[in-house]
């Protein structure tokens, strides 16, 4: 058998430290500093910044951290290339990747499985000749897994197309085999803090929705950016074509939030790619999925944004002046819709809000929560008695998604609109779960809700949107 050929580290002592008693120590640190919340699931994958170390290792952490615990012995990386433009994929057989903590050795079974195809994967000698992407996270997952074979995938090709014919290719051959699969992409570059923030929050609104076509037309029409929009494409359509899956992002930031430097950042996200339990499947409390998605709101901007509801409501009700707003973070100054509702034990008692964003979040909170609980036709203003036996929830929206395929649909994440003609109708994620629908019925009610037949939204001139929520 003909001796390896090792491909020698290009970007240690520079992207990362290139002695292994600091590498491990700088990568240890960032796992402890990395408050993670758990994920409910079988990890199918990660999406992971490939920045240097001392900009993107902190957020690549919340990701890498999920790993301990779970062992894998099979990683495929799937990194977007940087410096040589070619056609299809590339994946490297001709020996393992060495990093300052070993050699990482190959996956060749998956590798000459996907050799069999060479229309979509192929040796391109130049292809990671000195491409980071793929070599920075090997570092970490030599830390966190200890032991695995890789197989290492360059993307030349980055179209939707492309990325589908892929994703079902290492679905095929990976299916049974415990593999985790990595995509490796930073988001935007070299905007303004505020800016980097609004195309950011659309690439980390369509992971939490898990839409990857929508994160395609969003990439495709400059509303986000992300450098490695393959591989996370790639993963995503894998994942879903093995089963039902959802993603989680778990972690974001900006360049400027560790240089300080705010005038041209880069962003980073870390988010998992989980398999969700079947229906039919039984389901401890502690394993129940989420209705909606996480869209990364801490507990403190949670509990602010409730405040800010209830006391509204409160003032108002009892004839006082509504208080000055707190002072905001980014994500409660972002222009998001948003719904409150109000309950009196069991029942709803005012339910208002905006399907986008006009203004901060802060605000539209403020607003809707007064609405809700003296506007709403359907209802009697709130009365001062009525205070302490009501409960607030709020639902920060994602952007609406016209869908053409109601297939698409996934009930427990996504809520409806539904519009044809001067009718529409809106019913919110959490209102098909808490009635036990199903997709069909869902879309019923919805048609209802806009005062329409129950099967109008079969009718070709329907439009049918669909969005997701954070619900608290």
């Amino acid at each position: 058998m003909a001796k390896e050929k090792i491909r020698e580290s290009v970007i240690a002592g520079s992207w990362y430290p290139g002695d292994p008693a600091t590498l491990k120590q700088d990568i240890s640190r960032y796992l402890d500093q990395a408050n993670l919340t758990p994920v409910q699931g079988e990890i199918l994958g990660l999406i992971v910044p490939h920045a240097g170390y001392m900009y993107s290792g902190g957020v690549a952490a919340y990701a890498y951290k999920l790993l301990k615990g779970r062992p894998f012995h099979r990683v495929v990386i799937l990194a977007p290339s940087h410096r040589a433009y070619f056609k299809g994929a590339s994946v490297y057989p001709l020996g393992g990747y060495r990093t300052p903590l070993g050699v990482v050795p190959l996956d060749h079974e998956i590798i000459d499985a996907l050799l069999q195809h060479p229309s979509l994967v192929e040796y391109v000698p130049q292809a990671d000749a000195q491409e980071h992407s793929l070599e920075i996270q090997l570092p970490f997952l030599q830390v966190v897994l200890e032991d695995f074979k890789l197989t290492p995938i360059v993307m030349g090709s980055q179209s939707i197309e492309f990325c589908r014919r892929l994703a079902e290719l290492l679905a095929t051959i990976c299916r049974g085999k415990n593999t985790l699969v990595i995509a490796s992409s930073d988001l935007s570059h070299f905007h303004s803090d505020r800016e980097a923030r609004e195309l950011d929050q659309k690439v980390l609104d369509r992971v939490s929705s898990y839409d990857p076509e929508g994160l395609w037309e969003d990439l495709q029409n400059s509303r986000g950016e992300a450098c490695g929009a393959g591989p996370i494409l790639t993963l995503m359509l894998m994942a879903r074509s093995l089963g039902p899956a959802d993603a989680k992002v778990l972690h974001y930031a900006n360049s400027g939030d560790i240089t300080g430097d705010k005038r041209g950042v880069v962003g980073y996200m870390a988010a998992a790619v989980y398999r969700v339990a079947e229906a039919g499947k039984d389901t401890s409390p502690a394993e129940e999925q989420k209705v909606g998605v996480d869209l990364g709101l801490t507990e403190d901007e949670k509990k602010t944004l409730r405040e800010v509801a209830v006391q509204a409501i409160r003032n108002r009700c009892l004839g006082k002046p509504v208080k000055e707003l707190p002072q905001a973070t980014p994500k409660l100054k972002e222009h998001r819709g948003a719904f409150v509702c109000i309950h009196k034990g069991e029942e709803l008692r005012g339910c208002v809000g905006m399907i986008e964003g006009r203004g901060p979040l802060l605000e539209t909170i403020r607003d809707m929560a007064i609405q809700a609980a003296f506007f709403d036709p359907r209802f009697c203003a709130l009365q001062p008695e009525e205070l302490d036996a009501i409960d607030v929830e709020l639902s920060i929206l994602t952007p609406m998604e016209r869908i053409t395929d109601p297939a698409r649909i996934q009930v427990g994440k996504h809520g409806l609109w539904l519009r044809k003609g001067h009718r529409s109708g809106l019913l919110l994620p959490q209102v098909a779960t808490e009635h036990g629908w199903d997709r069909e019925t869902f879309l019923q009610w919805t048609c209802r809700k806009a005062g329409l037949p129950s099967d109008a939204w079969r009718d070709p001139d329907a439009e049918i949107y669909t969005f997701s929520a954070d619900i608290f």
